[in-house]
């Protein structure tokens, strides 16, 4: 039967089981690079130190099968696991060919065909460059006075070379297959990770000896079981670490929704001020995203106080009295008060400098405390311009929403007045790029769209018009 005969269909079914181009001939090309290292391996080392049997080889093909079962997942469609550790372990038992070999077929996923290969064979192609580097150092030995560091430093290099060769791979498919920046990929998935794996790698030492040098039931298999259980027990802590995590930002949306359900017109408000914050947070400090990350979530809750304040106030379309204004104002430390029973368990200093002082302005005629400068918390500084272009932006019925021009413009002049001028500078900087959420058409034209978060350019700061001084026309500051 020739290819011309299959239905119609059958092609687009082919064509829906392949990923894009460009994704497709990075997994080929790196199952290629596997390939040809685990035959040079082979052909280099035949022999190793240890015996290696097939009861071994069964004994570390179910560690890592199970390693890779128990993974964790990350951020933009990653996840890692103790994978490394049993690969390491085995650079140091085994002939250089034997760990890459095992790691590239004891590996389980139900992902599609082409996310399988690229897992095995970047996986595979670390355990081959960190078995490369373990056995290069062990015929350069290290010593220091009349210690031999060879095998410690030998491991830690093994481990440094995994990690930088495993999650250059996994950035790249991830930056070519959702288009999302190199460096954002690796600083949500990958940077804080680096000090794990060097910090871990004594233990895939430890379990190398262990397993050499039996010390229960002449077998080293029980003597690595044994040492295992503190290193499950640190990845079931993580996992529900991070599954509280996942609570508390599930939650943390719950709170906004039933905001945002009280006024249809600041429809992912908070999400925007969020992202535009953690954009200029990451800016100002350099990249640190940490605090970028904090930021966001406190940026999500800014505006919580809001919930205790009546809507008949909340969505008057005209000018308030002095009591409603006041009223207005009052959600700042109405929102304190309402998250205080979660302080120092699951908010931090931080949100309540946030919550409370976003309203503050340069010039000290902010409310609730009539701070100014470098009085006002940098993080409240931060949000505070964060919101208050989102307002600009955004439109009320009471006030017409202006161009992303026209904000800017309104932030430069309100510079040493309502806003720190050095953030005033970086937040310029930052909408010079065209994020996507400077416009905020296109914003919520993404947020409809599913796009992800993480897909967007990595978000900024701006703010809001400023704050009156006396009660009559609403503003971006209420």
């Amino acid at each position: 039967m020739s290819f011309t005969s299959r239905p119609p269909f059958f092609w687009q079914r082919i064509k829906e089981a392949l990923p894009p181009p460009k994704v497709l001939l990075f997994v080929l090309g790196i199952f290629a690079a596997f390939l040809i290292t685990e035959v040079y391996l082979w052909h280099s080392f035949p022999e190793g130190n240890f015996s290696f049997s097939w009861w071994d080889w069964a004994f570390w093909a179910t560690l890592i099968l199970w390693s890779v079962s128990v993974e964790v997942r990350l951020p933009l469609s990653a996840s890692m696991s103790h994978l490394f550790v049993f690969a390491l372990a085995l650079v140091i038992l085994a002939p250089p060919w034997i760990p890459p070999l095992l790691v590239f077929l004891f590996q389980w996923d139900t992902s599609p065909w082409y996310k399988q290969l690229f897992n095995r064979s970047q996986d595979a192609l670390a355990t081959a460059f960190a078995a490369l580097t373990w056995h290069l150092l062990q015929n350069n030995h290290v010593f220091l006075g009349p210690w031999d560091l060879t095998a410690g430093v030998g491991i830690a290099a093994a481990s440094l070379v995994f990690f930088a060769i495993n999650t250059t791979l996994v950035t790249t498919i991830i930056h070519l297959a959702n288009n999302v920046p190199w460096r954002e990929v690796w600083r949500k998935n990958s940077a804080w990770i680096a000090t794990s794996y060097l910090l871990l790698s004594p233990i895939a030492l430890l379990l190398a000896r262990a397993y050499e040098t039996p010390l229960l039931g002449n077998w080293g298999g029980w003597t690595v079981l044994f040492f295992l259980i503190p290193l499950y027990y640190s990845r079931f802590y993580w996992d529900e670490k991070v599954r509280l995590e996942q609570a508390f930002d599930t939650t943390l949306e719950l709170l906004m929704n039933a905001l945002e359900a009280k006024d249809p017109m600041t429809r992912l408000h908070s999400e925007r001020v969020a992202d535009i914050a953690r954009d200029l947070a990451r800016k100002v400090k350099d990249g640190d995203e940490a605090y970028a990350q904090a930021i966001y979530r406190a940026a999500r809750l800014h505006d919580i106080g809001k919930i205790a304040i009546p809507e008949a106030v909340l969505l008057k379309p005209g000018s308030l009295t002095p009591e409603e204004f006041a009223l207005i104002q009052s959600h700042t430390t109405k929102g304190a008060e309402l998250l205080s029973p979660a302080r120092k368990v699951a908010f931090d200093q931080l949100v309540y400098n946030v919550i409370l002082h976003h309203h503050e302005r340069w010039d000290g005629r902010g409310y609730p405390k009539r701070l100014a400068g470098h009085e006002i918390p940098e993080e409240a500084r931060i949000v505070g311009l964060a919101d208050a272009y989102e307002a600009m932006t955004a439109g009320r019925p009471y006030r017409k929403a202006k161009t992303p021009e026209e904000a800017l413009r309104e932030v430069q002049e309100l510079s040493g007045h309502q806003f720190d001028p050095r953030l005033v500078e970086a937040f310029t900087e930052l909408w010079a790029q065209n994020p996507i959420w400077r416009d905020r058409h296109a914003y919520l034209a993404a947020k409809e769209g599913s796009v992800s978060r993480s897909t967007f350019s990595q978000p900024s700061s701006a703010s809001a018009s400023p704050s009156p001084s006396e009660p009559g026309p609403r503003t971006s500051e209420e």
